[in-house]
């Protein structure tokens, strides 16, 4: 019999979203829109030939033609045509409703004051009596949410919107408003006719921040100060926001020093309206004498930045605090202490977004900076002399000691020059914004220690004083073969005096970043999560050796692929043996509006990740995420998932099989993102060229998930051949990162469905991947019943696993029309044949993935 932990909110969940959504799904077919009652009438026909179609083992074109023929007088192709795009439209709008019946249903289903919450920590804190530890803990322990531009948000802004609205009016069960949403909807597109800028990116994203992470930032650091008052510090405000649209610039060649600047200027411009409408609020309560001429004042100077151009662009935070903080003082001494609380909590937001709102950080991939320093020795000799001809330990020694500055003009490549001016950009935001609106440099595929004294040399050449560098250079290693480096090549930056002395001015911190991505597409599933893990314990090891508090920032997407899943208990089951100064991760596209849409989403889930970080140190500071023996089972273990994966990876038909088997190739004609598929812009795609993204996202339209689970199998049957199951077993049993990396797998294998490609089989080309995988997760879904005991997937996710259940079934028809679309193309281009209607299965394909993608809620 199932827990009552897990029978109320199950039980929470199947009354608030799914009965409501059968309820409210009938309303689609009432709204006054041309055909739309037929459309879902038909609909519902689809999903019965679907479904027992793959039970009789159909393939989707089988499906689809006898859908025709049986409940249809169609025999045109554009007629048929036509009816499969009304039904891609009408399921994208159910996802939506789907969507938003969650997002109403969250405190409903989720207990906001249960087990990770500050509240429960609270409780904690005073019951173990741990104020003291919890006080030192938080002085310097943060959280950084850093939202990115990444390509895997397939809503357009207008239809995040109506979710946003949509999902108050169902909790507050207003049918009328309800049915105007849904009116809405309908006329609302999906797809963006045109590619949207880093600057559309940016603005997209601002918009969270304006509406979601600005009052849930502050109602959980006014909690924290009402609990614990002296505990969280101005300089170091728990909960910070970074940024990337407009900042990052690895692979996209749309992102300018000008963006980076435009962006910076929205960013400072959007959060001084945010403290202006508080400030305006806040004079509806603060009446009194004394406080009345000062907030006026202020009103005033913010509507001046804001509105009249040119006024005060050098402002300053303390100008905005200042008054404030004179306010409290006459609130406190002359009214009683009246409405206090709603000045302490703008006062907070202000110490946690400054004039910066995020931090804007800046990312480039390191063979841009290589290439500016060969381009630089050629056409500057007396500067970098016989450069080209140098080591590395040679090359670092020459560019430390660099004294001149070099003019952006000297370069003929364009991204060269970008790159100097970008340096610029820099400094000219932190006078605006602040020093912490822009003082990361992060260096994509780092490789060696010269990739970090490259930028740092780039600062000098822009004409920063070495002693002036306040920027905090961040390498990022991402495949398996620079994970295994990275403890190495940080060692000899930490041995290199003039960098230890530049660490030494940031507080004697190094952030390092590692990517979750690229690492499980080079390795696989065990391999790269074991990676990471392996090389976060050695760099943990080496800073502490020089002194140096190592901050970990993971690079992590939506899907468990991606190093998304259950993200918080991995980071709570991390023992003292891996740095714990702060948490920081990025948060991507889709995983935005699926984690952070709401309120109540973001403060939850925020809290979250804050308790994973404190918890450890105060209640288990002695331990140690696995003892000798589990670590050496683990490098077993991944070194066997390794040697599976790669049979697959370096198969000679997996990049034909995912561009052909897979929308893979129509990823970028749907205008969700600014950035290209692939790294470069020449030669065919390879595997290697291909970013992490689409790679997740194909597999997972796919229905066949790959990098969530492949190797796993094989690498389980394989110990349990050695006899060490039974030590697995246990580990699963008492290892809260062990538990969390099998269970996110087995989100990734509760996504996919064979039945949908089980055609391939019989492909003469692409029917042996297909068995390899098909096998693989087969073997996989045995051995994982045996490691949990359970019998079937997310057995301890039970509303998770309802969750996933609606959501596939609800675009399984759109499944269907993908792969029949996909079917039509191949068999046009084996007939090499010449035909308008290749363009519309294209369109087809490429539609479905939006309602496909988005139901996944972290599927890219």
């Amino acid at each position: 019999m199932m827990n009552d932990k897990y029978n109320i909110p199950l039980q929470q969940f199947r009354d608030e979203v799914v009965t409501k959504f059968q309820l409210y799904n009938s309303l689609f077919t009432s709204l006054p829109f041309h055909r739309i009652e037929k459309t879902g009438i038909l609909l519902s026909l689809l999903f019965n030939n679907c479904d027992e179609g793959y039970i009789k083992k159909l393939s989707p074109v089988e499906i689809i033609e006898e859908f025709f023929s049986k409940h249809t007088a169609y025999k045109k192709e554009n007629e048929k045509n036509d009816l499969l795009f009304r039904f891609v439209q009408y399921v994208e709008r159910q996802v939506v409703l789907f969507d938003a019946l969650e997002d109403a249903a969250f405190k409903k289903v989720n207990d906001m004051n249960g087990i990770g919450t500050l509240k429960y920590l609270e409780s904690e804190v005073s019951e173990n009596k741990k104020e003291r530890e919890f006080a030192e803990k938080i002085k310097n322990f943060a959280i950084r949410l850093v939202l990115t531009a990444h390509p895997t948000q397939f809503y357009p802004g207008s239809v995040l919107g109506i979710i946003n609205d949509l999902s108050k009016a169902l909790s507050e069960n207003n049918t009328s408003k309800i049915n105007t949403y849904l009116q809405q909807l309908g006329k609302t597109p999906f797809f963006k006719k045109k590619m949207p800028t880093p600057f559309d990116e940016a603005v997209s994203l601002i918009w969270y921040l304006e509406n979601v992470f600005y009052p849930a930032a502050g109602k959980i650091v006014s909690s924290l100060k009402s609990q614990f008052p002296d505990s969280v510090s101005e300089h170091n405000p728990v909960i910070k926001m970074g940024f990337w649209p407009g900042g990052d610039r690895d692979g996209n060649p749309f992102v300018t020093s000008e963006t980076t600047l435009q962006v910076a200027e929205a960013l400072r411009s959007s959060i001084i309206k945010c403290y202006y409408l508080e400030v305006r609020k806040l004079k509806r309560r603060l009446t009194f004498e004394g406080v009345d001429v000062l907030l006026t004042e202020l009103e005033t100077k913010l509507y001046k930045i804001l509105f009249i151009p040119g006024y005060k662009t050098n402002l300053h935070k303390s100008e905005v605090l200042q008054p404030l903080l004179e306010i409290k003082d006459i609130i406190i001494h002359r009214h009683n202490g009246l409405f206090l609380h709603l000045v302490n909590n703008l006062v907070n937001k202000i110490e946690i977004f400054g004039l910066y709102f995020a931090s804007l950080d800046v990312r480039q991939v390191s063979t841009v900076h290589e290439k500016i320093f060969e381009a630089l020795a050629e056409s500057q000799k007396n500067l970098l002399p016989d450069y080209n001809k140098l080591n590395e330990d040679e090359k670092i020694n020459m560019l430390v000691k660099l004294t001149g500055t070099v003019n952006s003009e000297i370069f003929t490549d364009p991204v060269h020059k970008d790159t100097l001016n970008t340096i610029q950009a820099i400094r000219f935001i932190q006078v605006q914004n602040g020093e912490a609106g822009c003082n990361r440099y992060i260096i994509s595929h780092c490789r060696n220690a010269l990739n970090i004294m490259e930028v740092y040399a780039l600062f000098l050449l822009g004409g920063w004083k070495k002693e002036a560098i306040n920027i905090d250079i961040v390498p990022l290693f991402e495949s398996i073969e620079d994970l295994q480096n990275a403890a190495g090549i940080m060692e000899k930056l930490f041995t290199n005096p003039v960098y230890i002395e530049h660490l030494k001015r940031l507080g004697n911190k190094q952030t390092i970043m590692l990517g979750f991505s690229d690492g499980t597409k080079d390795g696989g599933y065990l391999m790269g999560n074991w990676s990471i893990y392996r090389a976060k314990e050695e760099l943990t090891k080496v800073s502490r050796k020089y002194g140096i508090r190592a901050i970990f920032f993971d690079g992590r997407g939506g899907p468990p692929a991606r190093g998304g899943g259950k993200t918080h208990k991995f980071y709570a089951s991390m023992g003292k043996n891996i740095s714990n100064i702060n948490i920081e991760l990025t948060v991507q596209g889709q995983t935005v509006s699926s984690n952070f849409g709401t309120i109540d989403a973001a403060q939850f889930n925020m809290e979250q990740l804050l308790n994973a970080g404190i918890s450890n140190d105060l209640f288990a500071p002695d331990n140690v995420t696995f003892d000798e023996s589990e670590e050496k089972l683990m490098t077993e273990l991944s070194q066997a998932g390794y040697q599976a994966y790669q049979v697959l990876r370096d198969h000679p038909y997996l990049t034909d099989y995912l561009l052909q088997v897979s929308p893979l190739r129509f990823y970028s004609d749907t205008n969700i993102g600014s950035r290209p598929v692939a790294r470069g812009t020449s030669g065919s795609l390879t595997l290697k060229s291909l970013r992490a993204i689409p790679f997740a996202s194909s597999w997972s339209q796919l229905k066949q998930n790959v990098p969530g689970y492949f190797g796993v199998g094989s690498a389980l049957q394989q110990m349990e051949k050695q006899g060490k199951l039974p030590q697995l077993q246990k580990m699963y049993q008492q290892s809260l990162f062990f538990k969390t990396l099998f269970d996110n797998c087995e989100m990734a294998m509760m996504k996919s469905f064979f039945p949908l490609t089980a055609y391939i089989l019989n492909h003469k080309q692409f029917g042996e991947i297909w068995k390899l995988i098909f096998e693989e997760f087969e073997l996989t879904k045995k051995y994982l019943y045996k490691i949990t005991g359970h019998s079937e997937l997310m057995a301890d996710y039970p509303v998770e696993h309802l969750s996933i259940q609606m959501r596939e079934k609800i675009v399984l028809p759109l499944l269907t029309i993908q792969q029949y679309a996909l079917t039509k193309i191949r068999e046009i281009d084996e007939a090499m044949v010449q035909t308008p209607d290749k363009k519309i299965y294209e369109k087809l394909a490429m539609r479905c993935s939006f309602g496909i993608i988005n139901a996944g809620r972290n599927s890219a």
